[in-house]
């Protein structure tokens, strides 16, 4: 297993711009999630890392080895792909054993790797059987097995859960983190899923128009989102945003917004009222009689224990994640408090967070998610 260090990776297709000047660390045994809109970067990056593209500027490492300009086959990588790319007159044992037999490992050791590595994915019943009948999610199990069974440095993994129904995607983010935890390979993921992200990772990278924009932990990256991009693509539904008035003068304690007044974290620098944005989470707003920010119910979606009330306010419409005894009805008029030690701050004019939220990670115990 080995550490991945990127340091000002850079990648041009002519004009356009795919990665801007990346530099980052992925830790030995790390399941690190690459996460981002479509066309944002994280699955060039992840090219890069394989070798299956060369970048136009910056370096690579893997485990202390620049490995830049060496060709896919030349760096101890395994690749997972979105589509699974089995060989379809193949044997389940031979799609895993592939890997094996083309390095002219013996027979006896590509056997018992082949077994440990299909028992480990609970798919040693399938290991003579064509993979061209299999459901999905074996599918899904023989390119991973062809993967591990290579014992490689790290494991690269393009969307490799994109083509299964909801069902199984649950089903496999919870058996690849079990997996990693098993295997103990350091692993990095790429995808546009937050909830795959958020499920999965040690620590989250992510990523808009080719520039890193945070690294953290789930936890961290939705409790102290470092731009408001990130703020309103972790999370379903996303961050309220509602616009400052009135600007934010050093030391102040409340920001004003249309509508009402809502202490506030003390803020890192000075903003005028043209540039100030509030971002409060669903479950950081509580319906309360008092509330300093009035409203009129606009929907009420009952999701089990929670509900997600959706109310119009002089500040715009809201969502709210209240508990299901709350009791609204649509067109109701309903009072709004704010937890002002979890509202973050933006500079609308840069996008970056200017005031952070209360966030205490929890003690890790045998990794993130042991």
């Amino acid at each position: 297993m080995a550490e991945i260090r990127i340091e000002n990776l850079k990648k041009h297709f002519g004009d356009f711009v795919a990665v801007n000047d990346s530099t980052f660390t992925i830790e030995n045994g790390e399941f690190f999630v690459m996460l981002g809109p479509s066309g944002c970067g994280k699955t060039t990056t992840l090219r890069m890392i394989a070798g299956l593209e060369l970048p136009s500027e910056g370096r690579i490492l893997l485990d202390g080895e620049d490995v830049t300009f060496n060709r896919a086959s030349q760096r101890d990588i395994a690749f997972v792909f979105q589509l699974f790319a089995l060989y379809p007159h193949m044997t389940v044992r031979r799609n895993i054993s592939f890997p094996l037999r083309v390095q002219g490992m013996a027979r006896r050791e590509v056997r018992r790797r082949t077994e440990e590595v299909a028992k480990l994915l609970r798919i040693e019943h399938l290991l003579d059987r064509g993979v061209g009948g299999l459901a999905a999610g074996d599918r899904q199990r023989v390119a991973l097995g062809r993967a591990i069974v290579r014992q490689a440095k790290a494991f690269l993994m393009d969307e490799p859960l994109g083509a299964l129904d909801a069902e199984f995607r649950d089903l496999m983010c919870e058996e690849l983190r079990l997996l990693h935890n098993r295997v103990g390979a350091t692993t990095v993921y790429v995808t546009h899923d937050q909830i795959e992200a958020m499920s999965m990772a040690d620590r989250i990278c992510i990523m808009n128009k080719g520039e890193v924009l945070q690294i953290g932990a789930p936890m961290e990256v939705y409790a102290r989102p470092a731009t408001r991009f990130v703020a309103g693509f972790i999370g379903s539904p996303s961050m309220n945003f509602l616009e400052a008035e009135g600007g934010l003068p050093a030391g102040a304690r409340e920001i004003r917004i249309p509508g009402a007044r809502v202490p506030m974290p003390e803020t890192r620098e000075p903003l005028t009222s043209r540039n100030a944005v509030l971002g409060a989470r669903p479950e950081h707003i509580t319906i309360r009689d008092d509330g300093p920010l009035r409203g009129e119910v606009f929907a009420v979606e009952y999701m089990g224990a929670r509900q997600m009330v959706t109310v119009d306010t002089p500040a715009g419409r809201l969502r709210v994640r209240a508990p299901n005894t709350v009791a609204v009805d649509y067109g109701e008029n309903v009072g709004l408090a704010f937890d002002a030690e979890r509202l973050v701050v933006f500079n609308a004019e840069t996008d970056r967070s200017v005031a952070s939220t209360l966030f205490e990670a929890p003690p890790v115990q045998g990794g993130a998610h042991g």
